[in-house]
């Protein structure tokens, strides 16, 4: 069974109507505040006083979620890091393609460009890394990571990383 990891599993489970329920207590989206308020939050799930989120907001969350909140909290907490990496930016009549290419910071370890925000002007990509969840020996793997999509979209688009944010286009 795969262990539960923040961005991918549990923050996707909190929407956004949950966090603006919730904001003046907490933030649902923060890895920090969840961790330290993860025993509230679940005792407010399984709590049948409290109802979270209320019915008015969504109704409560399924007995699986809860138990993948519940899996994660009592596991390893796990979550992702920002990877290190370089960008290049290539368009052609109909892709744009944008390449991260670098070397993962131990062996066994994955990783992903992912959307992550867009507005009418820029998009924003984050590079991920996921740990393995064990330590694997070896040597580091290089990767090269890409992501695409039509070349008519002309917006500004930034990479988010380890080092900051980069503007490529």
């Amino acid at each position: 069974m795969r262990t539960p990891v923040f961005e991918l599993h549990i923050r996707p489970m909190f929407r956004a109507t949950d966090r603006a329920h919730m904001i003046s207590d907490l933030d649902l989206w923060d890895y920090e505040t969840v961790v330290a308020q993860a025993d509230d939050i679940l005792d407010r799930l399984t709590s049948v006083k409290s109802t979270m989120p209320p019915v008015t907001h969504g109704g409560p969350w399924p007995e699986e979620w809860i138990e993948l909140f519940r899996r994660w909290k009592d596991g390893a907490r796990k979550r992702l890091e920002l990877g290190t990496g370089t960008y290049t930016f290539n368009q052609t009549a109909t892709t744009v393609t944008i390449t991260a290419t670098g070397t993962f910071p131990s062996a066994g370890c994955g990783g992903w460009l992912q959307l992550d925000s867009e507005t009418d002007m820029a998009k924003t990509y984050v590079l991920y890394v996921e740990q393995p969840d064990a330590p694997v020996s070896g040597t580091p793997a290089a990767f090269t990571l890409k992501e695409r999509y039509r070349s008519a979209d002309t917006r500004s688009v930034f990479v988010r990383d380890a080092t900051g944010v980069q503007q490529l286009h």
